[in-house]
């Protein structure tokens, strides 16, 4: 298992890994491109190299060589960080991949000093929402936007120093 920082040359890479990720989350919540064009299942390289110019990093985590899933960082200001498009190929769910992205930014974060990571997510996908309580996210506000076929619950981790 390695994980590695992403560069220009992963832009195709990250958005296969996060759209292919995604599909069966899209299919399950009935998201469209039509009802939601921005959602992570419709994610393209250009999306990828947007996010990179705004200064957002990826991290790539390879099982024999292979990359497997991926993980984006955005610090919007000095003690905030966001956690964004956690992404883990369905054939390596649920054997701690995720959990090893969200706990390599953890440390990411606290080396940088950073003491809030916040994340949001689909506010009606109960398992996903568990799961990120077991790592230590607090929910923080719960909200409903026009654009969207879905609520957004948004959450939150404390860093400790």
């Amino acid at each position: 298992m390695t994980i590695r920082s992403a560069t220009a040359n992963d832009f195709s890479l990250l958005a296969d890994i996060i759209s292919s990720a995604n599909k069966d989350v899209a299919q399950q919540f009935n998201i469209t491109f039509e009802n939601n064009p921005k959602h992570p299942s419709f994610y393209t390289s250009e999306w990828v190299e947007k996010d990179l110019q705004r200064g957002e990093q990826y991290f790539i985590y390879e099982s024999d060589f292979r990359p497997i899933a991926c993980v984006a960082y955005e610090k919007p200001s000095a003690e905030l960080a966001y956690l964004n498009r956690l992404s883990v190929s369905p054939a390596h769910r649920k054997r701690g991949v995720g959990e090893a992205l969200v706990q390599y930014i953890f440390q990411l974060a606290k080396h940088e000093k950073i003491k809030t990571i916040s994340i949001g997510i689909i506010g009606e996908h109960v398992e996903l929402h568990r799961w990120y309580q077991k790592l230590g996210f607090k929910d923080t506000e719960r909200k409903q936007f026009a654009h969207l076929p879905f609520s957004v619950q948004l959450m939150t981790y404390q860093l400790d120093f």
